[in-house]
């Protein structure tokens, strides 16, 4: 059975649903664990879609909430931490807040609170330029996130493509120093379905890149970055279909930061959200 490790609850303020709901789902449609992730917080307030710091003793109350409720369905306790050049010692002490299941690395903001994500920043990235430029920046901080070693696996690789933006030709080149940096440090990759759902109605990551971590031998793990509960799990029969046809025929599990190999299953229902 697969599982879904990519999960937030509405402390990080965009997202619905008590973590029991996501839970609930994820046991109905046959999951065989559940992982809450949302955004880590920052020391002072950030920006307004991630839990504020006050709000992390709640986060731990609802997990255990939804634990409590549903004693024989493992539930995973985590969080998505954006990697920020220089702000590495914050996330040494978040690490440390609780016995995390596993810590999520991502890469929204390329620099001063510019996230590649965020529909208010399309105009920035009208030329062919404009846009290498962004991938450039947005790769180059994901290889320097993979290096640090913090983090158990890494989200939605090719986040850059959210609005469809892509350097024109090959673009394999971005995906190489990545793929050599989950190489040198045993790094997970995360494969997504949350590009489905977005403008670019793609799974992160791109085949061509799903393809060289195969080759490279890059554990994957399969997320929906649910923030609703009907989110989760959803679109994973695409997902399974896409990662056996490069050839993967393992995932991860997580448990207290310490990972598992194990099978996947050759299919999954089409419908999993009745």
């Amino acid at each position: 059975m697969l599982t879904d490790y990519h999960t937030h609850t509405p402390l990080c303020l965009h997202a619905e649903g008590n973590p029991v709901d996501y839970a609930r789902h994820a046991q109905k449609i046959g999951l065989a664990e559940i992982g809450l992730s949302d955004h880590n917080p920052m020391p002072e307030y950030f920006d307004n879609w991630r839990m504020l710091i006050g709000d992390l003793p709640r986060y731990f109350e609802l997990v255990q909430e939804a634990r409590e409720a549903l004693p024989d369905f493992p539930i995973r306790i985590a969080l998505e931490c954006d990697y920020l050049e220089g702000r590495e010692k914050w996330i040494e002490e978040t690490a440390k807040m609780t016995e995390w299941d596993y810590l999520i690395g991502s890469v929204h903001y390329i620099h001063d609170g510019i996230a590649v994500d965020d529909p208010k920043h399309v105009s920035r990235w009208q030329t062919a330029t404009d846009i290498e430029h962004m991938w450039g920046m947005y790769w180059k901080l994901y290889e320097q996130m993979i290096r640090t070693r913090m983090f158990d696996f890494y989200a939605h690789p090719d986040l850059a493509k959210r609005f469809a933006l892509r350097p024109e030709g090959d673009l394999r080149p971005y995906y190489a120093p990545v793929i050599q940096a989950l190489v040198d440090t045993n790094g997970v990759l995360e494969v997504s379905t949350a590009g489905l759902r977005k403008d670019v109605r793609e799974i992160y990551p791109a085949r061509e890149m799903l393809e060289m971590a195969f080759a490279a031998k890059v554990p994957i793990v399969i997320n929906s970055d649910a923030h609703l509960p009907t989110d989760v799990g959803v679109d994973f029969n695409k997902a399974l279909e896409l990662v056996r046809s490069v050839g993967y025929t393992e995932t991860i599990r997580f448990e207290k930061r310490q990972k598992k190999v194990v099978p996947l299953p050759e299919t999954w229902p089409n419908n999993q959200s009745v």
